[in-house]
């Protein structure tokens, strides 16, 4: 249920010079892909998610939301600033980290079961133990989709599965190996609402039993307000974080709040930032 008095709309705390501290920091951290200065994806952006936090990031189409999280698991090093997760600089891609996409990218001769089982077989230091320890694990992962709707569909594979089932697997697996960060680009977007509902409420479960630091790209803004204890908004191309927004709502969150007056005023908000970012980039 959410607090009574719905979820609160804090003052914008945005300011490029103030240090950066967390989990999660990016530090005046650009991103250009070529020399051409129009392949300038990051400008100077500034950055910080707390342990166990669950952040939101949303901004016009192009504006680096999905640069932004191949910078923080490294799986492209920024041209200029420093990314750190857990106090280490990032110079590699990470292998504690989950991720998530708006295509499940599940693999279709292996059954949900085994596709959640996957991260098992190739991060350290679960692939040493799994051979001796599959049992325990297999339970795990079973216990992981029976929590979002998904027991009795162990042995199905991909093609037997729905679009939402297929992203609730895709949760799971992403999640088997226990990651302190789970990264989500737009994992939602190419489902009908009602489905994407309860995805919201089964990630909402998901998150409140396993407790990872979370930063989800998304360009829906209730989706972003039912999820998040942060929403930040980031400029048009080249990206940085220009606002943020606080949501106190408590958890575990009802779709119905959603609809109460504060959440539509934060959602409004939001999207008039978003607005106002679009039109200074025409």
């Amino acid at each position: 249920m959410s607090g009574t008095g719905g979820p609160k709309i804090a003052p914008t705390m945005v300011n490029k010079e103030t240090p950066v501290s967390g989990f999660v920091e990016l530090d005046q951290v650009s991103l250009r892909y070529t020399d051409d200065p129009s392949s300038i994806a990051l400008y100077r952006t500034n950055m910080s998610v707390a342990k166990g936090e669950f952040v939101a990031v949303v901004g016009p189409s192009g504006c680096g939301k999905s640069t932004l999280m191949k910078v923080v698991t490294g799986l492209w090093p920024p041209t200029a600033g420093e990314v750190r997760v857990g106090g280490n600089a990032v110079k590699n891609p990470l292998s504690f980290v989950g991720m998530a996409f708006q295509n499940p990218t599940l693999l279709p001769w292996r059954t949900a079961l085994q596709n959640v089982m996957l991260p098992l077989e190739i991060v350290k230091p679960h692939a040493g133990r799994l051979a001796r320890e599959r049992a325990a694990y297999e339970a795990k992962a079973r216990s992981l989709l029976t929590l979002v709707g998904l027991k009795g569909f162990e042995d199905r594979f991909p093609w037997q599965l729905s679009g939402g089932m297929q992203q609730r697997n895709q949760l799971c697996r992403a999640l088997i190996h226990e990651p302190l960060l789970l990264m989500l680009d737009e994992p939602f977007g190419a489902l009908d609402m009602f489905t994407r509902e309860e995805l919201w409420l089964s990630l909402q479960e998901l998150c409140l039993a396993r407790q990872p630091t979370v930063i989800l790209v998304t360009h829906d803004l209730r989706e972003a307000v039912f999820l998040a204890d942060r929403v930040l908004v980031m400029s048009a191309r080249p990206g940085r974080i220009v606002a943020e927004r606080t949501v106190t709502a408590s958890r575990p969150r009802r779709l119905q709040s959603t609809y109460e007056p504060e959440m539509v005023a934060l959602v409004q908000d939001l999207r008039e930032h978003i607005s106002a970012a679009r039109a200074k980039a025409a």
